[in-house]
C-alpha cells in the first residue's frame, strides 16, 4: 500500500467524529420527532406523515446540487473538509430550532414545522455531503476505504448513543415536567457537541487524492447517469434506510404504548429515563450491537464480498424483525433479544453501502476518465434524508390508517395492532426489495481489483 493509501488511527478516529456529529441530529430526528410533533406539539399523523414526505421529495435536489457545489470548492483545505467547519454552527442550531415550540394555533405550529425542517435539511446537506465525499478522497485504496467506513459508523452509532442517552436522560430533567422546554434545553446540549465534533473533523483530517477536473456540469450528470452501480446504489440506499428508520420511529410509540413493562426484567436500570427508560434501554442496547457490527465488518466483507454480504445482513435481519410481530406486551425479553440480534445484520448495511460508493466513484474515473466524487457521494446524504422522509410518512400512514391518536392516553387495540406493524412486518417487506437489486449490482470483488490496479497505473502516469 502506498503511502498515499494509508491513514493513521487519528485521522480515522477524527472523520468518525463528522458522522457522530451527523447522528446525534439524525438519530434525535428519526425515533424522537415523530412522537414529538404527535404527542407533545400536537399535530396530527396525516399532517406529519404529509410534512416529512413533501420536505424529503424537495431534499433530493438539493443534495445533487450540493455535491456539485463541494466538487468545484477550491481551498487551501480541499474541496470537502471546509464544510465541515462552515457548517458546524448553523447545523447545531437548525437541530435546535426542530425541536422548538413556539405558542402558536394549528396552522402556525404547521407553518414552523415546515420551516424549521427546510432549515434542518438545507444544514444537514451542507454539512453531510461533503463529509461523506471526503472518504472518497482521503485514500484510494479499496480496502483501507472499507476499513475507513466501519470506523466512520462506529462513530456514526456512538452519536446515536449520545443522543439517546440525551433525550432519555435530559428531557425530564431540563423541563421539570415540561417537555416543551425539556426537548429545547435538551437540543442545547446536544448542538454543541455535535458542532464541535463537526470542527473537530475538519481539523484532523486530509485530502490526499486529487480528483481530476470537473469543470462541465452537464457531463457530470451524464456520467453519472450511464453509472449503473451508483444507480443501483441509489435504490439499495433509499431501500435500507427506509427499513432502519421505519423501525427507529416505531420504538418510541412501541414502548410507550405497546409494552407492558411494569415488572420487566431490567428493574432499576430502566428508571433513569422515567416513562422511556425501557425505551431507551432498547435503543442504546441496538446501537451497542450496531457499533459492534462494524468491527466485525472488514473481516466478514474480506469473506463474503460486500454484495453477498449485503444480501446475507438484509435477509438476516429482516427475518428477525419481522418475528417481533407476534411478540406480547410481556415478553420483554424476546423483544431485545429479537431486536438486538437483528441489529446486529442492519448495522453493517450503512458500512458497506458507503464503501460501495466509493467503488462507484473509482468506476467512473475508470469507465470516463473523469471522478466528480461529491455528486456521487451525494447518493448516500439522499437516500438517508429521502429514505427516512419516506420512512417517517409511511410509520405515520400506518398508523393514520390504524386510527392512531396522540393525545388518547389508552390506546385502542387497533393503534397497538398499527404500531405492532411498524414495529416488525411493514419494514421488513419493505427492505427485502434491496436484495433484488444487490443481484444486479455489477462491481464484484474482482472487478473492483482490476479497477483499482488500473487506476493506479493511470494516475502514477
Amino acid at each position: 500500500m502506498s503511502e498515499k493509501s494509508k491513514l493513521s488511527f487519528v485521522e480515522k478516529v477524527g472523520y468518525a467524529l463528522g458522522d457522530t456529529a451527523a447522528n446525534i441530529a439524525g438519530r434525535t430526528i428519526g425515533p424522537f420527532l415523530p412522537i414529538f410533533y404527535t404527542d407533545v406539539f400536537g399535530l396530527g399523523t396525516a399532517a406529519v406523515a404529509t410534512l416529512l414526505l413533501v420536505i424529503r421529495l424537495g431534499d433530493g435536489i438539493t443534495d445533487l446540487a450540493m455535491g456539485n457545489i463541494a466538487d468545484r470548492t477550491k481551498t487551501k483545505w480541499g474541496k470537502f473538509r471546509p464544510w465541515l467547519l462552515w457548517t458546524a454552527l448553523p447545523f447545531g442550531v437548525s437541530l435546535v430550532l426542530q425541536f422548538t415550540t413556539p405558542n402558536l394555533g394549528l396552522s402556525g405550529k404547521i407553518f414552523w414545522a415546515y420551516a424549521t425542517s427546510i432549515i434542518y435539511t438545507l444544514a444537514y446537506t451542507a454539512n453531510n455531503v461533503p463529509y461523506s465525499a471526503l472518504m472518497g478522497v482521503m485514500t484510494s485504496n479499496v480496502k483501507e476505504r472499507t476499513i475507513l467506513s466501519s470506523y466512520r459508523f462506529f462513530g456514526a452509532y456512538l452519536g446515536g448513543i449520545i443522543a439517546t442517552i440525551g433525550v432519555i436522560s435530559l428531557v425530564d430533567y431540563l423541563g421539570k415536567g415540561d417537555q416543551n422546554i425539556g426537548y429545547q434545553y435538551t437540543m442545547y446540549v446536544l448542538a454543541f457537541v455535535l458542532a464541535m465534533f463537526s470542527i473537530i473533523t475538519f481539523y484532523t483530517t486530509r485530502e490526499r487524492v486529487e480528483p481530476l477536473k470537473t469543470e462541465n456540469v452537464t457531463e457530470d450528470y451524464k456520467d453519472l447517469s450511464r453509472n449503473r452501480p451508483w444507480i443501483i446504489l441509489l435504490f439499495i440506499g433509499f431501500v435500507f434506510v427506509t427499513y432502519n428508520i421505519i423501525k427507529q420511529s416505531s420504538i418510541m410509540y412501541y414502548f410507550s404504548h405497546y409494552v407492558n413493562d411494569e415488572h420487566n426484567v431490567f428493574g432499576t436500570l430502566t428508571k433513569w429515563g422515567g416513562k422511556n427508560g425501557l425505551a431507551g434501554l432498547y435503543l442504546l442496547s441496538l446501537l451497542i450491537i450496531s457499533m459492534i457490527s462494524t468491527v466485525f465488518a472488514p473481516a466478514l466483507t474480506k469473506y463474503f464480498g460486500k454484495v453477498k454480504l449485503f444480501i446475507l445482513s438484509i435477509i438476516f435481519s429482516a427475518a428477525t424483525a419481522g418475528a417481533m410481530y407476534w411478540l406480547k406486551a410481556d415478553q420483554i425479553e424476546t423483544i431485545f433479544t429479537l431486536g438486538i440480534i437483528s441489529e446486529f445484520g442492519a448495522g453493517l448495511m450503512p458500512v458497506l453501502f458507503f464503501a460501495m460508493l466509493g467503488d462507484a466513484a473509482d468506476y467512473s474515473e475508470y469507465k470516463n476518465g473523469r471522478r466528480a466524487t461529491g455528486l456521487i457521494f451525494s447518493a448516500g446524504t439522499f437516500a438517508m434524508k429521502f429514505g427516512s422522509g419516506v420512512a417517517g410518512a409511511i410509520t405515520l400512514m400506518v398508523l393514520n390508517l390504524y386510527n392512531y391518536d396522540g393525545q388518547v392516553v389508552e390506546k385502542t387495540a387497533e393503534m397497538l395492532e398499527g404500531i405492532k406493524l411498524n414495529m416488525s412486518i411493514v419494514p421488513a417487506l419493505f427492505v427485502l426489495l434491496g436484495v433484488v437489486a444487490l443481484l444486479l449490482y455489477p462491481l464484484t470483488t474482482k472487478k473492483m481489483q482490476e479497477i483499482e490496479v488500473a487506476l493506479e497505473a493511470q494516475r502514477n502516469s
